[in-house]
């Protein structure tokens, strides 16, 4: 309130000195203390549900045509069914099928959007920050299109991250249709990128968590409160659409003793050094590609024949491998066959990546983190450090993520939900902080953030509520 609107209010005529000052006095305390919510709040609660639901069906939809792709690609057949590309018998014409998909990626990024190219989350944090969380309404039919081209194809990522970007771009877009602020429209783009991961994991806490830490950068009420609302949501419509099944099979563990929590610190300081080698891999790799006399249409069909000729000696490495990340937690896959999986694994998706297909990194990192994390469970063990080798690689899919993304709770609670065992809380939070501190202190930028940091954008990384 002005000094002039209280000498107005206190010399109005035939009132009391301080008669007019009651309203005044009450607005200014309302804009000194807001309300956490509002009625607006509630009606942007309401539009992030209704985004839930359609993003969850999208979801579905995104799972199918990957699975239609596949089958048709790799075994001539009409059928929607989640299938593995590692048992076909093409034989040497394997290759060729990347290739084709790639191909067909370029043209799309070239002549639809170039945005597609990627993971997805880059840009639209890039939205979000330098855009007014404003996404074109053709990336809501091109980044799922792609991507289920990318990975029905046989690229080696999962269908998480495109469905972010695409649940993103749908509550951007519809945040465009109605009359809200910049803001607001942020928090429709996430609660949408939120509902994808929830609908696609079944970890809404962990969705919400992955949204505050790489979209909304801010803890207060009026942007967690919709954003849980919406994986609720998500999560509610799920298994009508997915069935009840968990997406992983994780075997029961027993509380780590005050030995093994060590061990699981360890295990995440190696994490976070391995993830600084995965993440500036990618993008050395990226900086490979630009140094080529060919334009960026083409680089996905260099790497979709990276992605072929690797699958020709390891088809495992191929498509979504969610069925890789359980043979991982069974604790039976071990020694040199998961080392070498591992290496041609992380060989595949980073030229694949690098090359500017379109495709999600958290299924890759899930996978690469968790073959590292038995590799070195093995690793301590010999050295007479005691650990159970599958909560071991849960630890590690979770640290290798904290590590490359610095979305730490994130990464933390998604195993928790996964796993839905309270006993992998502790081993989680040694191996996770660790992980995450030695990124922290050795990387500026994330896997995330990277490409952002060479264009120029600032990403914020202290998660405050805005100062009035």
């Amino acid at each position: 309130m002005s000094a002039h609107e209280i000498e107005k209010a206190s010399t109005t005529p035939g009132l009391p000195l301080t008669a007019g000052l009651g309203p005044l006095i009450e607005k200014a305390e309302m804009e000194r203390h807001p309300r956490a919510l509002d009625g607006r709040s509630l009606l942007i609660c309401l539009y992030c549900m209704a985004i839930a639901a359609v993003v969850a069906v999208i979801a579905r939809l995104l799972v199918l045509l990957i699975g239609l792709i596949t089958n048709l690609a790799f075994y001539g057949r009409l059928a929607t069914d989640l299938a593995s590309p590692a048992g076909n018998t093409l034989g040497l014409w394997v290759i060729a099928i990347p290739v084709a998909g790639s191909l067909v990626i370029g043209v799309m990024a070239r002549y639809g959007a170039k945005a597609i190219r990627g993971h997805g989350i880059p840009e639209a944090m890039e939205q979000v920050l330098t855009n007014d969380s404003r996404i074109p309404l053709r990336m809501t039919f091109l980044k799922p299109l792609s991507a289920a081209i990318s990975i029905g194809t046989g690229g080696p990522f999962g269908a998480e991250g495109p469905i972010i970007a695409t649940g993103g771009a749908l509550g951007s877009v519809f945040g465009q249709k109605v009359p809200i602020s910049a803001d607001e429209r942020k928090v429709l783009l996430a609660a949408g990128a939120a509902a994808g991961m929830t609908a696609i994991f079944a970890t809404p806490f962990a969705a919400v968590m992955l949204a505050i830490e790489l979209l909304v950068f801010e803890f207060r009420p009026r942007s967690f409160v919709p954003l849980m609302l919406a994986a609720i949501t998500a999560y509610l419509v799920r298994p009508w659409l997915f069935g009840g099944e968990a997406v992983f099979h994780v075997p029961q563990f027993l509380p780590a003793t005050p030995a093994e929590l060590l061990s699981y610190a360890v295990e995440g300081l190696l994490m976070g050094l391995i993830s600084i080698v995965i993440v500036k891999s990618v993008y050395v790799i990226e900086d490979l590609f630009e140094k080529l006399p060919l334009h960026w249409m083409w680089w996905p069909a260099i790497g979709g024949l990276a992605v072929g000729i690797i699958g020709y000696f390891a088809p495992a490495t191929m498509g979504v491998g969610y069925d890789n990340i359980d043979r991982i937690l069974s604790g039976n896959f071990v020694g040199v066959t998961i080392a070498a999986f591992c290496v041609l694994k992380f060989a595949s998706w980073s030229l694949a990546l690098g090359s500017g297909t379109s495709g999600g990194t958290l299924a890759p990192l899930l996978t690469i983190g968790g073959a590292l994390g038995v590799l070195i469970g093995e690793g301590l063990s010999s050295l007479r450090m005691v650990l159970d080798l599958r909560m071991a690689a849960l630890v590690g899919m979770a640290a290798c993520f904290a590590g490359s993304s610095r979305a730490l709770f994130a990464s933390i609670v998604f195993a928790l939900e996964v796993s839905q065992q309270f006993n992998a809380l502790m081993p989680l939070l040694a191996a996770c902080a660790t992980a995450f501190l030695v990124s922290a202190a050795t990387m500026r930028t994330t896997i995330m953030t990277e490409k952002l940091a060479r264009r120029g954008t600032h990403v914020p990384s202290d998660y405050v509520a805005h100062r009035p």
